[in-house]
């Protein structure tokens, strides 16, 4: 065991080691980010990792632990066999019961306190292997089903699923759950509070659910969020779509920066400056810190005609959708 946290260190503590937190406390996180193995049922092997948040308790996606014979945590090449899981599958969370379990617990923060552009770490057995660092920052903040999906330029692939987000002060923000291919961050992550809600409702008897349902971003794209039908629109350039796709969002909540953004980012493509300028006005006002949203509008000013009748939204009042 003390030559495999040897090589840790000497992984954790390389060049490419996280900006966002010191290298020793780098380490000492990882030792709360564990290796999650399940043989299915139908064959095969799933490999991923998970986060000790409690006593005999560890989370993870439920994307690794489907259809598995049986599951098994392993710390420093110790295993533990876990003895039972309790899932919210469209959510992608399982939290499991591990008995005997000796690990570290993760101190819990706060992803919805989180900023765009906020420095974080994640941590995850990166290809199934040893544990990996990547530094990242927040890119969006995506309100779902209560909460605020984390989308950040952490690298990471298969393996790392069920791997922690941590910030700068080393608390846990977010459960590494799921990328998108292609060559933009699109890396995502369950916030931290979704985890808190399914320890908290642990102790119910109807909270042992199936974890075999498909979370919110392996269903159908029709039946996916916005933010991640978005994603697709914008990559085949369907800007009509996008549109009204935006438009829709906002009748139920014009108080969200994203779908203004979205909608400005259509809305330029469809060369309508001046709908596209309101719009991102819009959105700046709800998110002032955004930096994409301001590089999209300083843009935009700059190649506007200076006779636009676009107006600046008024703060006492939501933008108009």
């Amino acid at each position: 065991m003390k030559s495999l946290w040897l090589l840790l260190a000497c992984a954790l503590l390389s060049p490419a080691a996280s900006a966002a937190l010191e290298r020793a406390e780098l380490i000492g996180l990882a030792a709360s980010v564990l290796r999650i193995e399940a043989p299915r049922a139908s064959g095969g092997y799933s490999l991923g990792s998970g986060v000790a948040v409690g006593a005999g308790q560890v989370i993870t996606n439920c994307h690794v632990t489907r259809d598995a014979q049986a599951i098994h945590v392993v710390r420093g090449g110790v295993r533990w066999p876990a003895s039972a899981q309790v899932a919210n599958p469209e959510r992608d969370l399982c939290l499991l019961t591990v008995p005997g379990l000796v690990a570290p617990l993760a101190r819990f923060g706060n992803a919805g306190s989180l900023a765009i552009g906020q420095m974080l770490s994640a941590l995850g057995y990166t290809g199934g292997m040893g544990i990996q660092s990547s530094d990242g920052e927040v890119i969006e903040l995506h309100r779902h089903d209560g909460g605020h999906v984390i989308q950040t330029s952490n690298w990471f692939s298969s393996g790392a699923s069920g791997g922690g987000l941590f910030d700068e002060r080393g608390l846990l923000v977010g459960i590494l759950t799921f990328r998108l291919r292609g060559g933009e961050a699109h890396y995502y992550a369950a916030p931290v509070e979704w985890v808190q809600q399914l320890i908290d409702g642990a102790s119910r008897p109807a909270a042992a659910t199936s974890p075999s349902a498909l979370p919110y971003w392996q269903v159908p794209p029709a039946s996916q969020p916005p933010f991640l039908r978005a994603v697709l629109m914008r990559r085949e350039s369907r800007w009509g779509d996008l549109a009204t796709l935006a438009r829709e969002w906002l009748q139920t909540v014009a108080d969200d920066a994203e779908p203004w953004y979205l909608l400005g980012l259509a809305l330029v493509r469809l060369d309508r400056p001046d709908e596209a300028l309101a719009a991102l006005e819009c959105s700046l006002h709800l998110a002032p810190s955004h930096g994409a949203v301001r590089s999209s509008l300083d843009a935009l000013r700059a190649t506007s005609l200076p006779t636009t009748t676009a107006l600046k939204p008024r703060r006492s009042a939501p933008c108009p959708a």
